[in-house]
């Protein structure tokens, strides 16, 4: 009879760390249907309703980040640090995990720090390609390091490395409609190029902005169509200007897409922000795209993750600060050109790392037999 597994998943903040940590939950439980496992989050965050739809129990810390902006008012967070380690102690004690998992986001600096002090083993997934800070300091204490790109040896002790990829959604890959079926269920033609927009759970303002600044380009060019995923934030504004726009049959807009698997199968050529878990999908799905990085991430971790494309000519890069002036441009004439769409998926393809979330289940279980051992 197996020993009872219990692990703890930390991490979230944005869409890009909670799909990652509920993939790699259900790969635990299709492995070890008995195990138990338990969410650590951010007070007020989106994983705090994310988790519990997919079905997992979540207790929340009452963490924020660093504003390094005005770092007068970082005194407050100090406090809420000191109190989320608190906490983190006392869920560590009443669950008594075998391994902690920290995912990146607020949470898991806290969670995998103490769990590392109460001789809980620990795993971390980096998923870009420049480790952040808090990565960097857990990596002290880790057993193990899953990560996504080549040349991590920079940032952490190689012993420690496993080449495991991003996981991802997984009802991305396993269900992917038709063409024709994805564009119908948009309301859009068969037959013509399509480019789907994102700008991941929150929206994008200057991909929205640029895209609104367009609306006459995308009306003249009536033989491209456009799915577009403002977020819940620029919604309002965006249908407005759609609204004043007059009649646009090659263009659909929402605040957010819940079947992605359609819209990637509809989908020609991509333009999005360039967050590791987003390129994982383009990756596995072998999608040319456009990345216009965030310019508002730590260590403009963006930047770097499309540069890692773009050195293997696997995506296009358009800096976040001329996107106004080009992108619109820089989209239509890849669209038309089939063979550099096709070079594209080509590349990106090759970057691809499939079963990602089984792999890092699969460590994790081996941390847990041998801290039970």
């Amino acid at each position: 009879m197996e020993k009872e597994l219990r692990i703890i998943i930390s991490g979230g903040g944005t869409g890009g760390h909670i799909f990652p940590a509920v993939s790699i939950a259900n790969a635990i439980m299709e492995l070890r249907p008995d195990a138990k496992i338990l969410f650590v989050g951010a007070e007020g965050r989106m994983e705090m309703q994310r988790v519990p739809d997919a079905g997992y129990r979540i207790i929340g810390l009452p963490i924020a980040g660093f504003d390094r902006k005005h770092l007068w008012k970082n005194v407050s967070v100090v406090i809420k640090l000191l109190r989320s380690q608190w906490k983190a102690r006392s869920i560590i004690k009443n669950f008594r995990p075998q391994v902690a998992v920290g995912v990146g986001g607020y949470a898991s600096g806290p969670t995998l720090k103490t769990a590392g002090m109460m001789g809980v083993p620990t795993l971390i997934q980096e998923q870009n390609s420049y480790a952040g800070v808090t990565n960097k300091l857990l990596a002290q204490k880790a057993r193990k390091i899953c990560v996504a790109y080549d040349g991590m040896e920079k940032f952490f002790p190689a012993d420690k490395i496993i080449m495991t990829g991003n996981p991802v959604r997984q009802n991305l890959t396993k269900a992917m409609p038709s063409k024709e079926d994805a564009l119908r269920s948009f309301n859009l033609q068969p037959g013509k190029k399509t480019i789907l927009i994102v700008g991941g759970s929150l929206g994008a303002r200057t991909i929205n902005n640029t895209l609104t600044a367009g609306l006459a380009t995308i009306k003249a060019n009536s033989d491209v169509q456009f799915i577009w995923q403002t977020g819940k934030y620029y919604y309002p504004q965006v249908t407005e200007a759609v609204k004043a726009a007059g009649e646009l049959p090659n263009l659909y807009v929402t605040d957010f897409i819940k079947d992605m698997a359609g819209a990637h199968a509809a989908a020609d050529l991509v333009i999005s922000r360039a967050g590791a878990g987003s390129i994982s999908e383009f990756c596995l799905l072998h999608k040319p795209v456009v990345l216009v990085p965030s310019p508002n991430v730590a260590e403009d971790h963006q930047t770097k993750n499309a540069l890692a494309l773009v050195d293997k000519q696997a995506a296009i890069y358009v800096k976040d600060s001329e996107a106004e002036s080009t992108l619109m441009d820089v989209a239509l004439s890849t669209v038309n050109d089939g063979q550099k769409l096709k070079k594209l998926s080509e590349n990106i393809a090759r970057l691809a790392l499939p079963d990602s979330a089984r792999i890092i289940a699969q460590e994790v279980i081996k941390l847990a037999a041998s801290a039970t051992d």
